[in-house]
């Protein structure tokens, strides 16, 4: 994708996200206004040039039922496309049934003076309320600098949220146990575990939930073979690459995200092995690229888009409410989340042999064969 120079977010066209991502600029309007007929690589390309051009898509002559048009910021910083591409379809989908503005920032920064400027800067416009996804929504020097703009703002994935705030979220605890407990099921033992980014409480609410599991199963977890990532595809080389050097490696690999996973794959083929068949690689947050990597990958599906959408609603009620003076009483949802097994995982080596040998004298002595 090309680099043009940045230009102010009021001159941006549609004409101008068509060119950076290659496509024409119905296929641009057809991925803004949700349409369905569009490759998931072109959607991808469309969303991050939307991102990168800071475009925002015009629907301020709608307006809420409330009264005047409302503008929205998204704050973003993510390392992982596939993750922000999700959650961009959800912003832009809520933002247009509730016609509403939705202008996009980045804030690629991790220090904190740097994410104070931005955000001082951003709240200077004109946004009404921020929707903050993953890792921002995490970074408390974001949130004061809106607080004292009193600017209200919803969070995304946020562990541990302040009282009165806005949080949308799924339980990571819970979807990490149910991982862990499919894989030993399978007859795993010796489960190699990818943590997250330390910035974020879901990185610890997933080894939590990890752990928990493991010791349920009565397995130590002081023996499990755990390794640091970021929630990028290069952290994740890194630590598939370092559990599997071990001397005694697992027999399946857990990567807090879908990244992480999609690396842990790539290693596995390089190093000769056959996923699933001589090591389990499992992910988290169901991304596109869960469906792109070969094989598809058994994951935690984290409804993404869903969570954008249910952020803007929580973010525009209140933001109504305050217009009226009237102290609303939302405060947090807690999404489902989904385990979906696909082709990347299945029993350790030795046992998926003893388990054919099993079935094929099951059948010899007259049980019927699994269809």
């Amino acid at each position: 994708m090309s680099k043009p120079s940045r230009r102010s977010r009021g001159t941006v066209t549609v004409q101008d996200v068509a060119r950076v991502a290659g496509v024409s600029a119905m296929t641009v309007s057809r991925v803004v206004n949700g349409g369905t007929n569009v490759r998931e690589t072109t959607r991808e390309a469309v969303l991050a040039a939307i991102a990168q051009l800071n475009y925002s898509p015009n629907s301020a002559a709608r307006s809420l039922a409330a009264g005047d048009a409302t503008q929205i910021g998204l704050l973003y910083s993510n390392p992982s496309a596939a993750y922000l591409s999700q959650f961009l379809i959800g912003a832009l989908a809520a933002a247009r049934r509730a016609g509403c503005h939705l202008v996009l920032e980045a804030c690629e920064s991790e220090r904190p003076d740097e994410q104070a400027e931005a955000t001082r800067s951003f709240a200077s416009t004109s946004v009404e309320g921020v929707i903050l996804p993953p890792p921002l929504s995490e970074a408390a020097p974001v949130r004061a600098e809106l607080e004292a703009a009193g600017i209200p703002w919803v969070s995304v994935a946020m562990g541990l949220p302040p009282a009165r705030s806005l949080n949308v979220r799924i339980d990571d605890f819970e979807g990490a146990a149910a991982m862990t407990r499919h894989l030993l099921d399978l007859g795993h033992r010796k489960i190699g575990f990818i943590r997250g980014n330390p910035n974020q409480t879901s990185s610890a609410e997933r080894y939590r939930g990890f752990a928990a599991a493991l010791e349920e199963a009565g397995i130590d977890i002081k023996s499990a073979a755990v390794e640091q990532g970021y929630f990028t595809f290069r952290s994740g080389i890194v630590a598939a690459e370092r559990l599997l050097d071990r001397a005694d490696p697992p027999t399946a690999i857990f990567a807090s995200n879908d990244d992480m996973a999609a690396a842990a794959v790539g290693v596995a083929h390089r190093r000769g092995l056959h996923v699933p068949q001589d090591l389990s690689v499992v992910g988290f947050d169901d991304t596109s690229l869960a469906t792109t990597v070969w094989p598809e990958l058994t994951t935690v599906r984290q409804p993404i888009a869903t969570m954008a959408e249910e952020a803007l609603a929580l973010l525009l009620a209140r933001i109504r409410a305050h217009r009226s003076s009237v102290t609303d009483k939302l405060e947090e949802q807690v999404l489902d989340h989904e385990l979906i097994v696909r082709e990347s995982s299945a029993p350790p080596k030795g046992m998926a042999a003893a388990r054919s040998d099993g079935r094929r004298g099951a059948g010899a002595a007259g049980s019927p064969r699994p269809r």
